[in-house]
């Protein structure tokens, strides 16, 4: 069995989470805040760059963080470009970890219109996902938000999303769709009825043997999304904790068969610059093992 066909094994069957580790540019300085890192601790943003490397190499190494628990991981470009104890990060993380690498592509949300923030524009897509394979990266993943029930918004961040993830099987990866409907959305399950039904219809056109995996926030109706689960065009469904507390979101998550968790914050609640190694390992597979219960459903 080929690297890539034993990924996409370990992706479509196993018991376990991936874990998002791929903090941006602009998420980057509240991902170090909660990690006890304050603004004052750089003065460039090289400097925070490599401050999160560091608490991203942290966690990658901790011994907590294993294939065992942890399907798979989504990267920022820049980790993607670095090495862990070295080797570089997609290397490491399937050669060392058995850990499935995924790619953060977009470049972020466009201003908001008709309820929803569609992708920015994303230059020189091509070129990053032919270095992505070259790198050993398995998928790729993109974020969209919906704030409201609009058939017209909701309609435009499924086509768009769609439309890349074409482009990003055709390049020989597997993409993430991630259409995030915001959980403060004033009329969340209405937008979720909405947002399914789209993404139902985008799967029809997808063609014979494509796949893509699905990041979705958890929804108000429990199994909600169990059609999409279901289906021959997805690979995987996963869950963003999306603002809610890691207890919050497990339960919801515990109440949703085969979703599993694609958390970020929730995974990195409780994680410390300030804690000793033992500590920092500690509160770190404790909070891998809650995910994992919470994706084992």
């Amino acid at each position: 069995m080929s690297q890539v066909d034993e990924q996409r094994e370990k992706i479509r069957s196993a018991t376990g989470f991936i874990a998002a580790l791929d903090q941006s540019g602009g998420s980057t300085p509240k991902a170090l805040r909660l990690y006890g890192i304050e603004e004052d601790a750089w003065t460039t943003d090289a400097e925070m760059f490599d401050l999160v490397h560091a608490m991203r190499t942290r966690i990658m190494t901790a011994d907590a963080f294993d294939g065992e628990r942890i399907l798979g991981a989504i990267l920022f470009e820049d980790t993607m470009d670095r090495e862990v104890l070295g080797r570089p990060t997609p290397e490491y993380l399937w050669g060392v970890k058995h850990v499935v690498p995924f790619l953060k592509v977009d470049k972020g949300l466009d201003d908001p219109a008709d309820g929803v923030q569609r992708m920015k524009p994303i230059p020189g897509l091509d070129d990053l996902l032919t270095r992505a394979v070259g790198a050993g990266i398995f998928g790729t993943k993109m974020r969209s938000v919906i704030k409201e029930a609009n058939d017209t918004g909701i309609n435009a961040v499924v086509a768009q999303q769609f439309e890349i993830a074409g482009r990003i099987i055709d390049a020989g990866l597997v993409p993430i769709v991630e259409p995030e409907v915001d959980i403060h959305c004033p009329d969340k399950a209405a937008a979720e009825q909405r947002l399914k039904a789209g993404i139902l219809a985008a799967l029809e056109q997808l063609g014979e043997g494509r796949q893509v995996m699905l990041k979705l926030t958890l929804p108000e109706e429990d199994g909600f999304y169990s059609d999409c689960v279901a289906h021959p065009a997805v690979l995987r469904v996963v869950a963003l904790s999306g603002g809610y507390s890691r207890a919050e979101a497990n339960e919801r998550l515990a109440r949703n068969p085969g979703v599993v968790a694609s958390f970020s914050r929730a995974l990195t609640e409780g994680l410390s610059a300030q804690q000793s190694d033992e500590e920092f390992n500690t509160a770190l597979d404790r909070s891998i093992q809650s995910i994992y219960d919470a994706s084992a459903t």
